[in-house]
């Protein structure tokens, strides 16, 4: 066994680690019985194929702890010194995955939305200075993130831009989103208004709008949202209402995405 497959094993480990990390945020955020029905779709969602053969699966369970730690800080429980201890990591965890992930700040968005629902908005502050820590850090180090990132986008658009079109390619990766999250896409954004799981979707919702928008979506988002994935789909099995009845369990759901999953990875597979 060579480096590279231990090394693929080991990040196909930690980025498993984001599975019970968003089971406990749907679970903090609108219940156990909640999420012990998002559990089979989440573990056989069609995008799981992608998170062994990228580095954004490490981002993507930096980017569900910040969000735990996020609800733990801003429980009704938690206050004082408990709070700010959990609202610090929260930021900690966005500011390191950052420097694996430009797109990991977004994530950011959703702690945001937490803690203005909750009624906790100086929590914003402390987790906001948690994110600059290992940005600085690294600043120090030599490395600077913002000039990382104008230096990512020069390239990106000198070696990529000039041969895909934007509108083209942006079509293209809408199609890869509805393919890797299947049919969990549609039941969950049609509860965005409705259920207590809206944080997730604006978060990770606003990240792929806005890779759209600026033209960045140009091929590689089955991996590149790979820490989007989970939260876009979070609300499929959301009560509608916070006292309202749970939908029954998602078998056609589950079902549809496995197979589509099967799908997709005979056809990377399969040598044309």
């Amino acid at each position: 066994m060579d480096n590279h497959v231990v090394l693929g094993f080991l990040i196909t480990a930690l980025s498993a680690l984001t599975i019970p990390l968003v089971l406990s945020a749907v679970r903090d955020s609108v219940g156990e019985a909640a999420a012990r029905r998002y559990l089979p779709v989440l573990v056989l969602a069609p995008y799981a194929i992608w998170v062994a053969v990228s580095l954004d699966g490490l981002v993507a369970t930096l980017g569900a702890a910040a969000i735990v730690a996020g609800l733990r800080a801003s429980r009704t429980r938690n206050r004082g010194l408990k709070a700010t201890n959990w609202a610090l990591a929260a930021g900690l965890f966005v500011g390191v995955a950052a420097l694996f992930s430009y797109s990991a700040p977004w994530l950011g968005l959703s702690i945001v939305c937490v803690y203005f629902a909750r009624r906790r908005a100086f929590l914003n502050v402390v987790t906001g200075i948690g994110a600059l820590v290992p940005v600085l850090a690294a600043q120090l180090l030599g490395f600077g993130w913002a000039d990382g990132l104008v230096a990512a986008e020069t390239d990106y658009a000198s070696r990529v831009a000039p041969y895909r079109s934007v509108l083209w390619w942006s079509a293209i990766s809408v199609v890869v989103l509805l393919l890797a999250t299947g049919p969990a896409i549609v039941a969950s954004a049609r509860k965005l208004r409705n259920t207590a799981a809206w944080p997730f979707l604006v978060g990770a919702g606003a990240a792929v709008v806005f890779s759209i928008a600026a033209g960045l979506a140009r091929g590689g988002v089955e991996h590149a949202w790979l820490p989007f994935f989970p939260w876009l789909t979070v609300a499929a099995v959301a009560p509608e209402k916070p006292a309202g009845e749970l939908p029954p369990s998602p078998l056609l759901l589950t079902a549809v995405g496995a197979a589509l999953a099967i799908v997709v990875e005979a056809l990377l597979i399969t040598p044309w």
